[in-house]
Protein backbone atom coordinates (compact mmCIF):
# COMPACT_ATOMS: atom_id res chain seq x y z
CA UNK A 1 0.00 0.00 0.00
CA UNK A 2 3.00 2.07 0.50
CA UNK A 3 4.65 1.33 -2.65
CA UNK A 4 2.95 4.08 -4.90
CA UNK A 5 3.32 7.18 -2.61
CA UNK A 6 6.91 6.55 -2.36
CA UNK A 7 6.96 6.72 -6.54
CA UNK A 8 5.36 9.94 -6.51
CA UNK A 9 8.14 11.34 -3.81
CA UNK A 10 10.48 10.04 -6.15
CA UNK A 11 9.47 11.65 -9.18
CA UNK A 12 9.23 15.38 -7.48
CA UNK A 13 12.78 15.31 -6.05
CA UNK A 14 13.54 14.87 -9.83
CA UNK A 15 11.31 18.24 -11.04
CA UNK A 16 12.33 19.98 -8.57
CA UNK A 17 16.10 20.39 -9.86
CA UNK A 18 15.28 20.71 -13.24
CA UNK A 19 13.16 23.76 -12.34
CA UNK A 20 16.55 24.96 -10.70
CA UNK A 21 18.65 24.39 -13.48
CA UNK A 22 16.28 26.53 -16.13
CA UNK A 23 16.79 29.41 -13.40
CA UNK A 24 19.65 29.24 -13.03
CA UNK A 25 20.53 29.59 -17.06
CA UNK A 26 18.17 33.20 -17.26
CA UNK A 27 20.96 34.22 -14.81
CA UNK A 28 24.22 32.97 -17.10
CA UNK A 29 22.34 34.50 -20.00
CA UNK A 30 22.72 37.81 -18.23
CA UNK A 31 26.45 37.30 -17.63
CA UNK A 32 26.95 36.85 -21.34
CA UNK A 33 26.00 40.67 -22.62
CA UNK A 34 23.20 43.24 -22.96
CA UNK A 35 22.07 41.80 -25.91
CA UNK A 36 22.01 38.81 -24.82
CA UNK A 37 20.77 39.69 -21.11
CA UNK A 38 17.94 41.73 -22.72
CA UNK A 39 17.20 38.40 -24.81
CA UNK A 40 17.40 36.65 -21.76
CA UNK A 41 14.81 39.65 -19.39
CA UNK A 42 12.80 39.06 -22.30
CA UNK A 43 12.45 35.64 -22.22
CA UNK A 44 12.43 35.70 -18.21
CA UNK A 45 9.29 37.91 -18.90
CA UNK A 46 7.29 36.17 -20.89
CA UNK A 47 8.06 33.31 -18.73
CA UNK A 48 7.70 35.21 -15.29
CA UNK A 49 3.77 33.74 -14.83
CA UNK A 50 4.56 30.27 -15.79
CA UNK A 51 7.13 30.14 -13.49
CA UNK A 52 5.32 31.85 -10.55
CA UNK A 53 2.61 29.07 -11.70
CA UNK A 54 5.33 26.20 -11.51
CA UNK A 55 7.10 27.69 -7.93
CA UNK A 56 3.38 27.46 -6.79
CA UNK A 57 2.94 24.03 -8.39
CA UNK A 58 6.19 22.77 -6.82
CA UNK A 59 5.81 24.58 -3.22
CA UNK A 60 2.27 22.64 -3.43
CA UNK A 61 4.07 19.00 -4.67
CA UNK A 62 6.75 19.47 -2.02
CA UNK A 63 4.15 19.44 0.66
CA UNK A 64 3.44 15.79 -1.08
CA UNK A 65 6.67 14.81 -0.48
CA UNK A 66 6.56 14.58 3.63
CA UNK A 67 2.96 13.54 3.46
CA UNK A 68 4.30 10.17 1.11
CA UNK A 69 7.11 9.34 3.23
CA UNK A 70 5.25 9.28 6.11
CA UNK A 71 3.25 6.50 4.22
CA UNK A 72 6.71 4.83 3.48
CA UNK A 73 7.00 4.32 6.87
CA UNK A 74 3.42 3.27 8.08
CA UNK A 75 2.19 6.44 9.12
CA UNK A 76 -0.70 8.26 8.76
CA UNK A 77 -0.26 12.34 7.70
CA UNK A 78 -3.86 13.30 7.33
CA UNK A 79 -5.02 15.11 4.89
CA UNK A 80 -3.74 17.88 2.90
CA UNK A 81 -5.49 21.06 1.77
CA UNK A 82 -6.10 21.55 -2.00
CA UNK A 83 -4.79 24.60 -3.24
CA UNK A 84 -2.67 26.04 -6.21
CA UNK A 85 -2.94 24.66 -10.22
CA UNK A 86 -5.85 22.52 -11.47
CA UNK A 87 -3.12 20.00 -11.74
CA UNK A 88 -1.65 20.04 -8.70
CA UNK A 89 -5.01 20.54 -7.29
CA UNK A 90 -6.20 17.41 -8.84
CA UNK A 91 -3.57 15.58 -7.52
CA UNK A 92 -3.51 16.76 -3.76
CA UNK A 93 -7.66 15.92 -4.28
CA UNK A 94 -6.28 11.96 -5.25
CA UNK A 95 -3.62 12.16 -2.42
CA UNK A 96 -6.66 12.82 -0.47
CA UNK A 97 -8.85 10.56 -1.11
CA UNK A 98 -6.05 7.78 -1.07
CA UNK A 99 -5.38 8.91 2.16
CA UNK A 100 -8.74 8.77 3.36
CA UNK A 101 -8.95 5.05 1.53
CA UNK A 102 -5.51 4.42 3.68
CA UNK A 103 -6.97 5.59 6.85
CA UNK A 104 -10.38 3.76 6.43
CA UNK A 105 -8.03 0.18 6.14
CA UNK A 106 -5.70 1.15 9.30
CA UNK A 107 -8.65 1.90 11.27
CA UNK A 108 -10.20 -1.68 9.76
CA UNK A 109 -7.49 -3.14 10.30
CA UNK A 110 -6.79 -1.89 13.70
CA UNK A 111 -10.43 -3.17 14.78
CA UNK A 112 -9.90 -6.42 13.45
CA UNK A 113 -6.68 -6.77 15.01
CA UNK A 114 -8.24 -5.53 18.65
CA UNK A 115 -11.49 -8.26 17.81
CA UNK A 116 -9.04 -10.99 17.63
CA UNK A 117 -6.68 -10.41 20.06
CA UNK A 118 -10.20 -9.84 22.25
CA UNK A 119 -11.13 -13.02 21.28
CA UNK A 120 -7.96 -14.79 21.48
CA UNK A 121 -7.51 -13.64 25.24
CA UNK A 122 -11.27 -14.22 26.15
CA UNK A 123 -11.10 -17.64 24.83
CA UNK A 124 -12.65 -19.81 27.59
CA UNK A 125 -10.32 -23.00 26.63
CA UNK A 126 -6.07 -22.14 25.97
CA UNK A 127 -4.69 -20.64 23.05
CA UNK A 128 -1.08 -21.02 22.57
CA UNK A 129 1.35 -20.12 19.34
CA UNK A 130 4.71 -21.93 18.87
CA UNK A 131 7.17 -20.96 16.61
CA UNK A 132 9.12 -23.15 14.16
CA UNK A 133 10.96 -24.42 16.84
CA UNK A 134 8.73 -25.64 18.54
CA UNK A 135 9.30 -22.56 21.20
CA UNK A 136 6.48 -20.75 23.08
CA UNK A 137 6.07 -17.63 22.25
CA UNK A 138 2.60 -16.24 23.19
CA UNK A 139 -0.73 -17.70 25.32
CA UNK A 140 -3.77 -16.47 26.20
CA UNK A 141 -4.90 -15.76 29.74
CA UNK A 142 -7.27 -18.34 30.13
CA UNK A 143 -4.11 -20.68 31.31
CA UNK A 144 -3.33 -19.17 34.61
CA UNK A 145 -7.47 -19.03 35.48
CA UNK A 146 -7.50 -22.99 34.74
CA UNK A 147 -4.18 -24.05 36.06
CA UNK A 148 -2.77 -21.30 37.77
CA UNK A 149 0.30 -20.47 35.76
CA UNK A 150 0.89 -17.09 34.88
CA UNK A 151 1.36 -16.19 31.06
CA UNK A 152 4.94 -15.17 32.12
CA UNK A 153 5.51 -18.61 33.78
CA UNK A 154 4.49 -20.38 30.84
CA UNK A 155 6.33 -18.83 28.32
CA UNK A 156 9.62 -18.28 30.24
CA UNK A 157 9.75 -21.90 31.50
CA UNK A 158 12.24 -23.61 29.41
CA UNK A 159 9.83 -26.77 28.48
CA UNK A 160 6.10 -25.70 28.90
CA UNK A 161 5.18 -29.11 27.96
CA UNK A 162 7.03 -30.43 31.61
CA UNK A 163 5.48 -27.47 33.88
CA UNK A 164 1.66 -27.90 32.26
CA UNK A 165 1.16 -31.75 30.65
CA UNK A 166 0.74 -34.55 33.75
CA UNK A 167 4.05 -36.52 33.25
CA UNK A 168 1.75 -39.86 32.15
CA UNK A 169 0.96 -38.03 29.31
CA UNK A 170 4.22 -35.73 28.42
CA UNK A 171 5.36 -38.26 25.55
CA UNK A 172 2.32 -38.28 23.97
CA UNK A 173 2.26 -34.42 23.34
CA UNK A 174 5.67 -34.11 22.29
CA UNK A 175 5.23 -36.83 19.56
CA UNK A 176 1.89 -34.31 18.64
CA UNK A 177 4.01 -31.48 18.21
CA UNK A 178 6.64 -33.11 16.34
CA UNK A 179 3.89 -34.19 13.82
CA UNK A 180 2.20 -30.42 13.95
CA UNK A 181 5.36 -28.62 13.44
CA UNK A 182 6.19 -31.20 10.13
CA UNK A 183 2.55 -30.57 8.85
CA UNK A 184 1.63 -33.97 10.02
CA UNK A 185 -1.87 -32.82 11.67
CA UNK A 186 -3.45 -34.88 14.15
CA UNK A 187 -6.09 -35.68 15.38
CA UNK A 188 -7.60 -34.13 18.91
CA UNK A 189 -5.56 -36.03 21.74
CA UNK A 190 -6.97 -36.05 25.08
CA UNK A 191 -4.67 -35.16 27.81
CA UNK A 192 -4.16 -33.83 31.37
CA UNK A 193 -3.09 -30.48 32.96
CA UNK A 194 -1.28 -30.42 35.81
CA UNK A 195 -2.57 -27.66 37.36
CA UNK A 196 -0.38 -25.35 40.29
CA UNK A 197 -2.41 -26.77 43.17
CA UNK A 198 -1.78 -30.10 42.29
CA UNK A 199 -5.21 -30.82 40.27
CA UNK A 200 -5.39 -32.51 37.15
CA UNK A 201 -7.67 -30.80 34.31
CA UNK A 202 -8.52 -32.85 31.00
CA UNK A 203 -8.39 -30.97 27.54
CA UNK A 204 -8.51 -31.88 24.22
CA UNK A 205 -5.31 -30.49 22.09
CA UNK A 206 -5.91 -29.58 18.26
CA UNK A 207 -2.84 -28.32 16.48
CA UNK A 208 -3.38 -25.97 13.28
CA UNK A 209 -0.39 -25.51 11.26
CA UNK A 210 0.22 -21.70 10.40
CA UNK A 211 0.54 -20.37 7.19
CA UNK A 212 4.01 -18.94 5.99
CA UNK A 213 4.26 -15.36 5.38
CA UNK A 214 7.43 -13.76 3.02
CA UNK A 215 8.67 -17.59 3.21
CA UNK A 216 9.05 -17.74 6.73
CA UNK A 217 7.27 -20.73 8.80
CA UNK A 218 4.99 -19.34 11.50
CA UNK A 219 4.62 -22.35 13.43
CA UNK A 220 1.67 -23.79 15.02
CA UNK A 221 -1.55 -23.15 16.81
CA UNK A 222 -2.60 -25.00 19.53
CA UNK A 223 -5.91 -24.86 21.10
CA UNK A 224 -6.93 -26.58 24.51
CA UNK A 225 -10.44 -27.57 24.70
CA UNK A 226 -11.77 -28.71 28.49
CA UNK A 227 -13.04 -32.07 27.95
CA UNK A 228 -13.91 -33.16 32.07
CA UNK A 229 -17.38 -33.29 31.32
CA UNK A 230 -17.14 -35.73 28.48
CA UNK A 231 -14.60 -37.44 30.62
CA UNK A 232 -16.81 -38.11 33.78
CA UNK A 233 -19.33 -39.09 31.14
CA UNK A 234 -17.11 -41.54 29.85
CA UNK A 235 -16.45 -42.59 33.40
CA UNK A 236 -19.86 -42.99 34.96
CA UNK A 237 -20.67 -44.97 31.81
CA UNK A 238 -17.96 -47.70 32.51
CA UNK A 239 -19.13 -48.25 35.97
CA UNK A 240 -23.04 -48.46 34.92
CA UNK A 241 -21.68 -51.27 32.71
CA UNK A 242 -19.71 -52.58 35.15
CA UNK A 243 -22.16 -53.11 38.21
CA UNK A 244 -24.72 -54.33 35.20
CA UNK A 245 -22.28 -57.37 34.61
CA UNK A 246 -22.09 -57.71 38.13
CA UNK A 247 -25.37 -57.99 39.53
CA UNK A 248 -27.64 -59.41 35.80
CA UNK A 249 -29.95 -56.29 36.01
CA UNK A 250 -31.32 -53.23 33.79
CA UNK A 251 -31.52 -49.94 34.49
CA UNK A 252 -33.65 -47.33 32.40
CA UNK A 253 -30.51 -45.47 31.48
CA UNK A 254 -30.15 -47.87 28.66
CA UNK A 255 -33.18 -46.42 27.01
CA UNK A 256 -31.66 -43.05 26.63
CA UNK A 257 -28.45 -45.01 24.75
CA UNK A 258 -27.45 -44.09 21.66
CA UNK A 259 -27.39 -46.51 18.49
CA UNK A 260 -24.09 -47.67 19.77
CA UNK A 261 -25.25 -47.63 23.34
CA UNK A 262 -28.08 -50.05 22.17
CA UNK A 263 -26.02 -52.14 20.64
CA UNK A 264 -23.65 -52.71 23.42
CA UNK A 265 -26.70 -53.26 25.89
CA UNK A 266 -28.41 -55.91 23.12
CA UNK A 267 -25.19 -58.00 23.05
CA UNK A 268 -24.75 -58.02 27.14
CA UNK A 269 -28.25 -59.11 27.23
CA UNK A 270 -27.70 -61.78 24.69
CA UNK A 271 -25.11 -63.45 26.52
CA UNK A 272 -26.61 -63.00 29.92
CA UNK A 273 -27.86 -67.17 30.93
CA UNK A 274 -31.29 -65.48 32.05
CA UNK A 275 -34.15 -64.61 29.99
CA UNK A 276 -35.06 -60.65 30.10
CA UNK A 277 -38.14 -58.59 29.27
CA UNK A 278 -38.68 -54.97 29.18
CA UNK A 279 -41.68 -53.38 28.87
CA UNK A 280 -42.95 -49.79 28.57
CA UNK A 281 -45.67 -47.86 30.57
CA UNK A 282 -47.97 -49.14 27.74
CA UNK A 283 -47.17 -53.12 28.55
CA UNK A 284 -45.22 -52.99 25.03
CA UNK A 285 -42.04 -55.11 24.74
CA UNK A 286 -39.23 -52.48 24.75
CA UNK A 287 -36.13 -55.37 24.98
CA UNK A 288 -36.12 -59.06 25.08
CA UNK A 289 -33.24 -61.04 24.90
CA UNK A 290 -32.36 -64.68 22.88
CA UNK A 291 -32.00 -66.84 26.54
CA UNK A 292 -35.86 -65.56 26.79
CA UNK A 293 -36.09 -66.82 23.19
CA UNK A 294 -34.41 -69.97 23.90
CA UNK A 295 -36.17 -70.74 27.60
CA UNK A 296 -39.84 -70.26 25.92
CA UNK A 297 -39.42 -71.74 22.79
CA UNK A 298 -40.03 -68.83 20.59
CA UNK A 299 -37.73 -68.94 17.31
CA UNK A 300 -34.40 -67.14 18.18
CA UNK A 301 -35.15 -64.80 15.07
CA UNK A 302 -38.37 -63.79 15.95
CA UNK A 303 -38.54 -60.14 16.63
CA UNK A 304 -41.15 -59.40 19.42
CA UNK A 305 -40.32 -55.74 20.31
CA UNK A 306 -43.75 -53.93 20.33
CA UNK A 307 -45.71 -57.10 21.26
CA UNK A 308 -48.25 -56.17 24.12
CA UNK A 309 -47.78 -58.74 27.80
CA UNK A 310 -51.05 -59.98 27.45
CA UNK A 311 -50.01 -61.76 23.50
CA UNK A 312 -46.72 -62.86 24.73
CA UNK A 313 -48.45 -64.50 28.04
CA UNK A 314 -51.11 -66.09 25.47
CA UNK A 315 -48.36 -67.76 23.44
CA UNK A 316 -46.46 -69.07 26.86
CA UNK A 317 -49.82 -69.89 28.62
CA UNK A 318 -49.86 -73.50 26.82
CA UNK A 319 -46.20 -74.33 28.23
CA UNK A 320 -47.31 -73.80 32.25
CA UNK A 321 -48.21 -76.65 34.05
CA UNK A 322 -50.34 -74.08 36.18
CA UNK A 323 -51.81 -71.72 34.17
CA UNK A 324 -54.20 -70.11 36.69
CA UNK A 325 -51.69 -69.72 39.71
CA UNK A 326 -49.74 -68.03 37.36
CA UNK A 327 -52.35 -65.44 36.40
CA UNK A 328 -53.11 -64.81 39.62
CA UNK A 329 -49.57 -64.13 40.35
CA UNK A 330 -49.94 -61.56 37.25
CA UNK A 331 -53.29 -60.20 39.28
CA UNK A 332 -51.55 -59.62 42.27
CA UNK A 333 -48.60 -57.61 40.54
CA UNK A 334 -51.37 -55.47 38.32
CA UNK A 335 -52.76 -54.58 42.10
CA UNK A 336 -49.28 -53.20 43.36
CA UNK A 337 -48.69 -56.65 45.40
CA UNK A 338 -44.96 -56.63 44.88
CA UNK A 339 -42.56 -59.24 46.58
CA UNK A 340 -38.93 -59.37 46.31
CA UNK A 341 -38.85 -63.07 46.15
CA UNK A 342 -38.48 -65.31 42.82
CA UNK A 343 -41.40 -66.75 41.62
CA UNK A 344 -41.58 -70.12 40.65
CA UNK A 345 -42.53 -71.77 37.19
CA UNK A 346 -43.39 -75.43 36.44
CA UNK A 347 -43.50 -75.92 32.58
CA UNK A 348 -45.60 -79.24 31.34
CA UNK A 349 -42.21 -80.31 30.49
CA UNK A 350 -41.16 -80.60 33.58
CA UNK A 351 -38.49 -77.58 33.63
CA UNK A 352 -38.56 -75.40 36.25
CA UNK A 353 -38.16 -71.44 35.76
CA UNK A 354 -37.62 -68.62 38.28
CA UNK A 355 -39.55 -65.40 37.37
CA UNK A 356 -38.41 -62.15 38.83
CA UNK A 357 -40.30 -58.63 38.51
CA UNK A 358 -39.24 -55.09 39.25
CA UNK A 359 -40.77 -51.55 38.24
CA UNK A 360 -38.15 -49.34 36.44
CA UNK A 361 -37.74 -46.04 38.33
CA UNK A 362 -37.75 -43.11 35.81
CA UNK A 363 -35.27 -40.15 35.94
CA UNK A 364 -37.63 -38.31 37.89
CA UNK A 365 -37.74 -39.40 41.81
CA UNK A 366 -41.50 -41.34 41.91
CA UNK A 367 -41.56 -41.85 38.02
CA UNK A 368 -41.96 -45.16 36.77
CA UNK A 369 -41.13 -45.67 32.98
CA UNK A 370 -41.65 -49.45 32.37
CA UNK A 371 -41.08 -52.48 34.47
CA UNK A 372 -38.22 -55.43 33.98
CA UNK A 373 -38.87 -59.59 33.80
CA UNK A 374 -35.78 -61.89 34.64
CA UNK A 375 -36.69 -65.52 33.86
CA UNK A 376 -33.95 -67.87 34.72
CA UNK A 377 -34.37 -71.95 34.18
CA UNK A 378 -33.55 -73.25 37.45
CA UNK A 379 -34.35 -77.48 36.28
CA UNK A 380 -30.37 -78.43 36.38
CA UNK A 381 -29.74 -76.26 39.64
CA UNK A 382 -32.55 -77.97 41.42
CA UNK A 383 -31.52 -81.51 40.37
CA UNK A 384 -28.51 -81.10 41.30
CA UNK A 385 -29.48 -79.59 44.56
CA UNK A 386 -31.91 -82.98 45.15
CA UNK A 387 -28.53 -85.03 44.46
CA UNK A 388 -26.82 -83.64 46.68
CA UNK A 389 -29.40 -83.79 49.31
CA UNK A 390 -29.76 -87.28 48.09
CA UNK A 391 -26.05 -87.87 48.65
CA UNK A 392 -26.16 -86.62 51.53
CA UNK A 393 -29.15 -87.95 53.47
CA UNK A 394 -29.22 -91.26 51.18
CA UNK A 395 -27.00 -94.60 51.48
CA UNK A 396 -25.42 -95.16 47.59
CA UNK A 397 -25.94 -98.66 47.33
CA UNK A 398 -29.03 -99.05 48.44
CA UNK A 399 -31.44 -95.64 48.45
CA UNK A 400 -32.31 -96.31 52.32
CA UNK A 401 -31.74 -93.14 54.35
CA UNK A 402 -28.38 -93.57 56.04
CA UNK A 403 -26.72 -92.77 59.71
CA UNK A 404 -26.67 -89.09 59.58
CA UNK A 405 -30.54 -88.89 58.84
CA UNK A 406 -30.82 -91.54 61.25
CA UNK A 407 -29.73 -89.69 63.95
CA UNK A 408 -31.90 -86.43 62.64
CA UNK A 409 -35.29 -88.54 63.07
CA UNK A 410 -34.38 -90.13 66.11
CA UNK A 411 -34.00 -86.60 68.16
CA UNK A 412 -37.25 -85.38 66.10
CA UNK A 413 -39.55 -87.97 66.57
CA UNK A 414 -38.40 -88.28 70.27
CA UNK A 415 -39.09 -84.19 70.11
CA UNK A 416 -42.19 -84.99 68.49
CA UNK A 417 -43.19 -87.73 71.38
CA UNK A 418 -42.82 -85.41 74.58
CA UNK A 419 -44.62 -82.82 72.80
CA UNK A 420 -47.41 -85.32 72.51
CA UNK A 421 -46.66 -88.11 74.91
CA UNK A 422 -46.50 -90.83 73.07
CA UNK A 423 -44.54 -94.07 72.19
CA UNK A 424 -41.49 -94.37 69.29
CA UNK A 425 -40.27 -97.70 69.13
CA UNK A 426 -36.67 -98.63 67.37
CA UNK A 427 -36.16 -101.64 65.50
CA UNK A 428 -32.16 -103.20 65.11
CA UNK A 429 -31.60 -105.49 62.32
CA UNK A 430 -27.90 -107.05 62.03
CA UNK A 431 -27.30 -110.23 59.50
CA UNK A 432 -26.76 -114.09 59.99
CA UNK A 433 -24.75 -115.05 57.33
CA UNK A 434 -24.01 -112.02 55.48
CA UNK A 435 -19.90 -112.05 56.07
CA UNK A 436 -20.03 -115.69 54.73
CA UNK A 437 -21.69 -115.12 51.46
CA UNK A 438 -19.41 -111.53 51.11
CA UNK A 439 -15.74 -113.62 51.43
CA UNK A 440 -17.31 -116.82 49.90
CA UNK A 441 -18.49 -114.78 46.24
CA UNK A 442 -17.21 -111.45 47.17
CA UNK A 443 -18.44 -108.13 46.98
CA UNK A 444 -20.64 -108.01 44.57
CA UNK A 445 -22.71 -111.17 45.93
CA UNK A 446 -22.95 -109.07 49.00
CA UNK A 447 -23.51 -105.85 47.29
CA UNK A 448 -27.01 -107.42 45.45
CA UNK A 449 -28.03 -109.40 48.79
CA UNK A 450 -28.09 -106.25 50.48
CA UNK A 451 -29.88 -104.58 47.68
CA UNK A 452 -32.39 -107.31 47.57
CA UNK A 453 -33.37 -107.03 51.43
CA UNK A 454 -33.33 -103.20 51.19
CA UNK A 455 -35.85 -103.23 48.12
CA UNK A 456 -37.81 -106.00 49.88
CA UNK A 457 -37.94 -105.50 53.96
CA UNK A 458 -38.55 -101.54 52.44
CA UNK A 459 -41.78 -102.72 50.68
CA UNK A 460 -43.27 -103.98 53.92
CA UNK A 461 -42.63 -100.94 55.67
CA UNK A 462 -45.31 -98.35 55.86
CA UNK A 463 -45.73 -95.20 55.41
CA UNK A 464 -45.19 -94.11 59.17
CA UNK A 465 -42.31 -96.13 59.19
CA UNK A 466 -38.59 -95.64 58.26
CA UNK A 467 -36.26 -97.50 57.36
CA UNK A 468 -32.13 -97.20 57.70
CA UNK A 469 -28.93 -98.85 56.67
CA UNK A 470 -26.70 -97.58 59.65
CA UNK A 471 -23.44 -99.50 57.82
CA UNK A 472 -22.38 -102.81 56.74
CA UNK A 473 -24.82 -105.35 57.49
CA UNK A 474 -26.85 -103.20 59.80
CA UNK A 475 -30.09 -101.70 59.61
CA UNK A 476 -32.90 -100.04 61.69
CA UNK A 477 -36.30 -99.14 61.64
CA UNK A 478 -37.88 -96.09 63.52
CA UNK A 479 -41.61 -96.22 64.04
CA UNK A 480 -43.78 -93.18 65.85
CA UNK A 481 -46.38 -93.85 68.08
CA UNK A 482 -46.01 -97.50 68.12
CA UNK A 483 -45.18 -99.66 71.42
CA UNK A 484 -43.81 -103.17 72.45
CA UNK A 485 -46.88 -105.11 70.51
CA UNK A 486 -46.66 -102.82 66.96
CA UNK A 487 -42.90 -103.22 67.34
CA UNK A 488 -43.28 -107.31 67.87
CA UNK A 489 -45.91 -107.02 64.79
CA UNK A 490 -42.76 -104.92 62.68
CA UNK A 491 -40.06 -107.85 63.57
CA UNK A 492 -41.93 -110.56 62.32
CA UNK A 493 -43.27 -109.11 59.45
CA UNK A 494 -39.34 -108.24 59.02
CA UNK A 495 -37.74 -111.85 59.48
CA UNK A 496 -40.13 -113.68 57.98
CA UNK A 497 -39.72 -112.02 54.53
CA UNK A 498 -35.93 -112.24 54.94
CA UNK A 499 -35.88 -115.80 55.35
CA UNK A 500 -37.44 -116.15 52.53
CA UNK A 501 -35.03 -114.29 50.31
CA UNK A 502 -32.94 -116.83 48.35
CA UNK A 503 -29.59 -116.12 46.21
CA UNK A 504 -27.96 -118.05 43.45
CA UNK A 505 -24.24 -117.56 43.59
CA UNK A 506 -21.75 -120.25 41.38
CA UNK A 507 -24.68 -122.66 41.05
CA UNK A 508 -25.15 -122.42 44.96
CA UNK A 509 -28.09 -121.44 46.98
CA UNK A 510 -27.26 -119.00 49.64
CA UNK A 511 -29.92 -117.66 52.66
CA UNK A 512 -29.60 -115.31 55.05
CA UNK A 513 -31.55 -114.51 58.40
CA UNK A 514 -31.26 -111.35 61.03
CA UNK A 515 -30.88 -110.58 64.70
CA UNK A 516 -33.31 -108.20 65.71
CA UNK A 517 -33.70 -105.83 69.25
CA UNK A 518 -36.45 -103.84 70.14
CA UNK A 519 -36.36 -100.81 72.16
CA UNK A 520 -39.73 -98.83 73.54
CA UNK A 521 -39.37 -94.88 74.17
CA UNK A 522 -39.75 -93.58 77.26
CA UNK A 523 -40.37 -96.83 78.64
CA UNK A 524 -37.06 -98.00 77.83
CA UNK A 525 -34.85 -95.14 77.33
CA UNK A 526 -34.26 -91.35 78.56
CA UNK A 527 -32.60 -90.06 75.28
CA UNK A 528 -32.11 -91.08 71.93
CA UNK A 529 -28.39 -92.63 72.69
CA UNK A 530 -29.48 -94.57 75.36
CA UNK A 531 -32.79 -95.82 73.19
CA UNK A 532 -29.91 -97.02 70.45
CA UNK A 533 -27.69 -98.66 73.21
CA UNK A 534 -30.67 -100.93 74.57
CA UNK A 535 -32.03 -101.64 71.13
CA UNK A 536 -27.82 -102.66 70.17
CA UNK A 537 -28.64 -105.09 73.54
CA UNK A 538 -31.42 -106.53 72.32
CA UNK A 539 -30.50 -107.32 68.87
CA UNK A 540 -26.91 -108.90 70.09
CA UNK A 541 -28.37 -111.03 72.60
CA UNK A 542 -31.02 -111.91 70.17
CA UNK A 543 -27.98 -113.22 68.05
CA UNK A 544 -26.10 -114.94 70.93
CA UNK A 545 -29.30 -116.98 71.82
CA UNK A 546 -29.25 -118.65 68.08
CA UNK A 547 -29.90 -115.87 65.65
CA UNK A 548 -33.19 -115.87 63.12
CA UNK A 549 -34.44 -114.35 66.25
CA UNK A 550 -36.20 -110.95 67.68
CA UNK A 551 -36.14 -109.65 71.41
CA UNK A 552 -37.42 -107.33 73.38
CA UNK A 553 -35.10 -105.50 75.90
CA UNK A 554 -35.36 -106.51 79.40
CA UNK A 555 -38.50 -108.33 78.41
CA UNK A 556 -39.59 -111.32 76.04
CA UNK A 557 -38.04 -112.87 72.73
CA UNK A 558 -38.44 -115.09 70.04
CA UNK A 559 -35.33 -117.59 69.17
Amino acid sequence: MATEPRRLAICLRHFLPALAGLLLLLVLGLSLGARAALGALAMALLLWPFLVAARRSLRQLAALTPALEAYAVGETPGKLPVTGAPEAAALTRAFNAMEESVARRFAALKRSESRFSALANGAYGIEAWLNPRGRLVWINPSVERLTGQSVQACILAPDPVELLVYDKDRRHVREALARALQGKISETLDVRLQCKDGSLLWVGLDWQQLPEEEGDAQGVRLSMTLIGTRKQAEMKLLETVTELRRTQTLHDVYLRRSDEERQRLAALLDVMKVGVLLFDTDHRLVRCNQTFLSIMGFPLDENLVGVRDAVILERATPLLADPLRYRHRLDAIKAGVESPSPFEIRLTDGRILTELTVPVPGATPGSIIGRVWLYEDVTNVRQAAERLTQLADRDPLTNLLNRRRFHEDLERMLAESRRRNSPVGLLMLDLDGFKTINDTWGHHAGDEVLTTLATQVGGTVRKNEMFFRLGGDEFAILAPDSGENEMIGLARRVSGIIVDLRWLFGGTENQVTASLGIAVYPRDARDAEELVGHADQAMYQAKSSGRNAWQVYGGSGKW
